[in-house]
């Protein structure tokens, strides 16, 4: 990135996440800032628990994949894509980072190799995609995870706008994404905080990994 890029702009047409973090809340959460008016309605779902929201439904659907995938994920520990792959790998998850500028991602011990987008994934139709990346991008990598077969996606914070939103909560089986319906962060759904209680009502077992 040059000088005269603009914060959470990564190069377009890359699914990456080369932001600058210059939000003091981002700093302090590893959470990035998001357009705070972008509130859907949300109803319940007849097939859900009691007390589940469409959100929270979601959730619990996206983690009932049996892969995952993080397009924008890192190699440099201070950058979201970074920490996002790294919960995945701390919670014992299988999953394979999305970026095509990146050969080799190291998380502890355990090396990842990145693929370059959702269409290079071994098996799209099993995989649930988190997305870190800046709107631009995020717009275009949904058309093709769309394409290739994925069925739930998550948003997190700054990766969208309205139309995105929208877009990704309409046309996928489980799209998360925003402040509504369940989150407990400020910032609005995102898997580092809101990860944990959407496993457990998936009924995903974990074993903590270092």
């Amino acid at each position: 990135m040059s000088s005269q890029d603009p914060p959470n702009h990564p190069e377009e047409g890359q699914y990456t996440n080369d932001s600058k973090e210059n939000v003091p809340e981002a700093r302090k959460t590893g959470i990035l800032p998001t357009h705070r008016k972008t509130r859907l309605p949300l109803k319940k779902n007849p097939d859900a628990g009691p007390d589940m929201t469409l959100a929270q439904e979601a959730a619990k659907r996206f983690f009932e994949s049996p892969k995952f995938a993080v397009a924008g994920a890192s190699a440099e520990t201070h950058k979201f894509g970074y920490k996002l792959l790294a919960w995945y790998h701390e919670h014992s998850l299988p999953v394979t980072p999305i970026n095509p500028k990146q050969p080799l991602i190291t998380i502890a011990s355990t090396q990842y190799q990145p693929v370059t987008s959702p269409r290079a994934l071994e098996d799209p139709q099993s995989t649930s995609l988190s997305v870190v990346c800046a709107p631009p991008v995020t717009k275009d990598l949904l058309k093709e995870a769309k394409d290739v077969g994925i069925k739930a996606v998550w948003l997190q914070p700054g990766t969208y706008d309205d139309e995105i939103l929208r877009y990704a909560t309409t046309e996928f089986e489980a799209g998360i994404g925003g402040m509504e319906g369940g989150t407990v962060g400020g910032e609005g759904w995102c898997v580092l905080v809101d990860g944990e209680k959407a496993l457990k009502d998936a009924g995903r077992k974990w074993e903590a990994r270092i």
